[in-house]
């Protein structure tokens, strides 16, 4: 049986249980059509109205994941757990996220494919937009020794900056440093002179807790050269060796902001629930969207506090909390524009069928955006969330609060 084959003898057995309709309307496979894109969809109303009064050179995406399937050229490390059957769970997600990136493993370089397939799929966009790369860190233990059996994938400094400064007029990139490690200052710094952008987390993947005073210097660091940090808020994916969901509670990232350090909540927090410790220790769970909305709403963090859109239109966090947010027009300079890539090409996570029905597209342009998805997932992404209005003006924030 090949690794498809158990692909989708799984998700039969899923759907049987299931029942069919809980199959996904946009399928379970990425067809990963062969770009360029059609020229009916490159040139469409929807597509041209989504780039009209924009700056290409301030349209930044700040969420691109950078992946592969590693190899000792690139530096990227795969958990040997997400390649294998006798792990289900993330064998199944790892080929559905190698799926939605529409990685060639026959061509025997996977980080190669991811990377050719991402800068063509960027030939999409605007001339002059942005994609800004995202390393990833190993988990780390409290003593700040590297832990690579917890750890899922971990994507080098290294190669996120080089392939940076191969495209330096359409890529930027975004290191990722453990705060535990000895050296992380030191590597801050080497990061900063190499051009990083920004720093990266996911808290309970990497084992961060925001709020310990173990973060403390790099705190300080992150302060004195000035770069925001992007971090993971809410629920995240149960993979590996994830320490609690806690360290992801919007409320962890007070400490930073004691620091003066920007933050941006990747996902604006959009799933999950996370302690209330403002009302102390035996404080009551709640959504932690609402924990961020505290944050953004709170005076003090004006222009400390910023959310990244990404994921807000896939249909488990839509309704209601992407009408809440398109509400909210004071914080519209504050959001920034994200795609999570590979995620759109995940196709089971959004619904067109659904996005109509909640009345954010009509029929026929859903029917459009559905097509421009199957050869486009970024431009898909991009487009769609120009069309719901979630943003008006935050594209140019992302070269304020990042560049």
């Amino acid at each position: 049986m090949t690794r498809r084959e158990f692909l989708f003898a799984a998700m039969g057995v899923g759907a049987c249980v299931a029942g069919w309709q809980l199959w996904p309307d946009e399928g379970w496979w990425n067809p990963c059509l062969t770009l360029p894109i059609a020229e009916h969809l490159a040139n469409h109303e929807l597509v041209k109205a989504a780039w009209e009064g924009l700056d290409p050179a301030k349209v930044w995406d700040v969420h691109v994941h950078l992946a592969g399937t590693g190899s000792a050229k690139t530096g990227i490390w795969v958990n040997p757990e997400m390649q294998t059957i006798a792990h289900p769970f993330n064998f199944i997600h790892n080929e559905f996220y190698l799926n939605a990136a529409c990685i060639n493993n026959k061509q025997g370089d996977g980080d190669q494919s991811y990377l050719e397939r991402l800068l063509a799929l960027q030939n999409g966009l605007a001339r002059g937009s942005r994609l800004m790369l995202l390393a990833l860190d190993y988990f780390h233990d409290e003593t700040g020794t590297r832990i690579p059996s917890r750890t899922i994938f971990h994507i080098p400094n290294e190669y996120a900056q080089e392939v940076a400064s191969q495209h330096p007029d359409r890529l930027e990139w975004i290191a990722s440093i453990h705060p535990y490690r000895r050296d992380c200052v030191e590597a801050l710094e080497w990061a900063v002179a190499n051009g990083a952008r920004a720093v990266k987390w996911i808290p309970n993947t990497m084992r961060i807790d925001p709020a310990s005073p173990r973060c403390d210097r790099f705190y300080e660091a992150l302060k004195r050269w000035d770069l925001p940090l992007l971090t993971h808020g809410g629920a995240e994916h149960p993979l590996g060796g994830s320490a609690p969901e806690a360290f992801n509670s919007p409320l962890a990232l007070r400490r930073p902001l004691e620091h003066g350090v920007r933050v941006i909540v990747a996902h604006c927090a959009s799933i999950g629930v996370s302690k209330d410790n403002d009302k102390g220790h035996t404080g009551p769970q709640v959504e932690s969207f609402k924990l961020f909305t505290r944050l953004m709403d709170e005076p003090q963090n004006a222009g400390k506090v910023f959310g990244d859109i990404s994921t807000l239109t896939q249909t488990s966090r839509t309704a209601p909390l992407l009408k809440y947010v398109l509400q909210r027009t004071d914080w519209h300079g504050r959001l920034l524009n994200g795609s999570d890539y590979p995620l759109p090409g995940f196709m089971p996570a959004f619904s067109m069928k659904y996005l109509v029905e909640a009345g954010f597209v009509t029929a026929t342009e859903g029917k459009v955006l559905s097509e421009i998805r199957r050869y486009n997932p970024l431009l898909f992404d991009f487009v769609s969330r120009m069309r719901f209005g979630i943003v008006t003006c935050p594209l140019e924030v992302t070269v304020v609060v990042m560049g």
